[in-house]
Formats: C-alpha cells, structure tokens, sequence
C-alpha cells in the first residue's frame, strides 16, 4: 500500500506558470517511453511513487505515447487509480492529441472530430474525469487554427481539462494561436517545445513570445535524448537508447567525436559545480525565468532522483556562461 512521505514538498522548486496561478514543480516527469505494455509495470509504478516523493507533482502524458501508443496512459491510470487516487488533487496531469492515433481520416491532425474523440479516449484510459493540462501537440496545416483552438476552448468549458497548452508551435503559429485563445476567453497556459544546450530552436524567437505573451514553458527532451548525461563519454552502452535499432531518441551517428569532444569538455565545468554533466544541463534551461519547467523521461528510479538535485544548483557564474557558450559553438 502506497503512503506518500508527508515532506515531500520541500525537496522540489515549483514556478508559477504564465499569467495563471498555478505553479508547476521545476521537474517534470515525462511519460513518453518506459511507461508502455512493453515496459515491466512494477518499474513504471516505482519511479511514479518515487517521482511524487520527491515532490514531482506534474505527469506528462499523449495519446500515443507507449508503445504502443494509449499504453502509457492506460498504465498511468492503473497506478493513479490503484495508489494515487487519494492524492488527485496534488497532482497535475496533462496529456495531449495531434500525431497519428487511428486509422482514417478522424485519427491524426486537428479537426474538432479527431481531438475530442481522442481526448475522451484519453480521459477513459486513465479513468480519471478531467485533465489539468490539455494540449495540442503540434500544427496542422490541413486544419482552419480557429476550428482547432474553438475545440481547446470547448474543452475547457466543458470540464475535461483545467488549462490549455501547445506544443511544437514555431513563433508566428503560437502568437496567432494565442491570440484566438485569447479573445475566446480560455488564454493558452503553456508552451511545450524542444530544448536543451544541444537543440536550441527556440532561441530564434520562440522564447521571446513566450516572455512577451507571458506564457509558461516547459520543454521536453533537455537533456538530448541521454547525450546530455555520462552515459556516452565512453562509448555507446549496450543497454541505451543509441543501441537500439528502433530509438525515436537516438542513432549511433548521433555520437559524434566531435560531440563527444564537446560533452568531456561540458563535464569538466559540470564537476567544477559538483554537479554531474546532466544536473548541470537541467540547470542551465532552468536558469532562465521565462522556463516553468523541465520535462525528463527516465527508465529507472535513480534517474529520477539525479535529475531533481538539478533544482538545488541553477545559478551560473557569467564566467561558466561563457565557457559553456564557447563550448556550444
């Protein structure tokens, strides 16, 4: 029987997000991978408890996430429902429609059709009435961007969702986007993106909009799908995501020399922090003020716990600044 440790709380920052009043914790644990049919369920339940222990208290999910895709959130489900339920209310889950679910015209994209039937999909796998954050996971072009943000407003009004969020919107789409929203009356929360030291899109403009929009970030692969971390200075493990023939994460030509060069050399500034390669890469994005918060994935309870040491060290002398800018190039 699970009983969560009464002081949780105080191992985690949490940041208010937006111009709203909620706040989300500066580590967020993201559901993409590890959490499917194909992953051992005793696994996906320790890091979960052990997440919510170390006061992550935010849940990312998709419809397709797995695999295969609605797995993650079925398997979700099951332990919110069988350990968590009594904590609901101290947990914010967010889940969102736009990639491929189903055959047919009605399953990708974002018609009113396609997201309100996924969503309701979403909401009878996890058995829950409602979630916290619903997204729209990437622009359709096929699609008028009115229908799309009419059915997030919908959303809301309805009750099956308490905030609305886009992801993977360049600039100019997101600003339109919230404008709609806007004069709809159910202004977008959140913006989920790409970011890391490794990808970084989002300094051409995005992250501009954001701050003068005032919307909440939080990005999701900060720590480059596992480059950013020690698991690679010393080649490619057999058991990481680069040695896997069927990675959406990874390739072995991702593991450059010329990487790697840069990752031995970004591990010295990290060790002179006493922080470890990947604390410091989450420290980094943190350090901004427009970042709400950092979305990790993991496979294993340890993981969970290196990352959430990151929020105790998000301070950067100019001089590492620059140092690490070198670095990237």
């Amino acid at each position: 029987m699970y009983k969560a440790r009464p002081k949780r709380y105080e191992n985690m920052i949490y940041n208010k997000c937006g111009r709203s009043g909620l706040k989300l914790p500066a580590i967020s644990l993201g559901l993409w991978h590890n959490f499917g049919d194909v992953d051992k369920i005793d696994n996906c339940r320790k890091m979960i408890h052990r997440a919510f222990d170390l006061g992550i208290t935010h849940f990312d999910l998709a419809n397709n996430y797995g695999p295969p895709a609605g797995s993650a959130e079925a398997n979700f489900g099951r332990i919110l429902n069988e350990d968590l339920k009594q904590y609901r209310d101290e947990i914010i889950v967010s889940t969102k429609a736009g990639y491929f679910m189903w055959d047919g015209p009605y399953g990708d994209g974002g018609s009113k059709k396609y997201i309100m039937a996924s969503l309701d999909q979403s909401l009878k796998r996890m058995g829950i009435d409602y979630v916290d954050i619903f997204y729209h996971h990437r622009p359709d072009p096929e699609t008028p961007m009115e229908e799309t943000m009419r059915t997030l407003d919908l959303i809301v009004r309805q009750g099956k969702a308490l905030y609305i969020g886009l992801s993977n919107y360049g600039p100019l789409e997101a600003k339109r986007a919230f404008k709609i929203l806007r004069d709809l009356g159910t202004p977008c929360l959140i913006h989920q993106p790409k970011y890391s030291m490794l990808e970084r899109n989002v300094e051409n403009g995005l992250l501009d909009t954001l701050e003068q929009e005032k919307i909440g970030a939080i990005v999701f692969s900060p720590l480059a799908g596992g480059l950013l971390t020690n698991r690679y200075l010393n080649g490619i493990p057999e058991d990481s995501r680069a040695s896997r023939p069927d990675s959406p994460f990874l390739d072995t030509s991702d593991v450059t020399s010329v990487l790697l060069n840069k990752l031995m050399k970004l591990r010295i500034i990290a060790n002179a922090r006493d922080q470890k390669l990947s604390q410091m890469a989450l420290a980094w994005i943190l350090r901004q003020p427009i970042i709400t918060s950092v979305l990790v994935g993991a496979s294993r309870v340890s993981q969970i716990e290196e990352c959430v040491e990151a929020v105790h060290n998000t301070e950067f002398a100019q001089e590492e600044l620059d140092s690490i800018a070198e670095i990237l190039g």
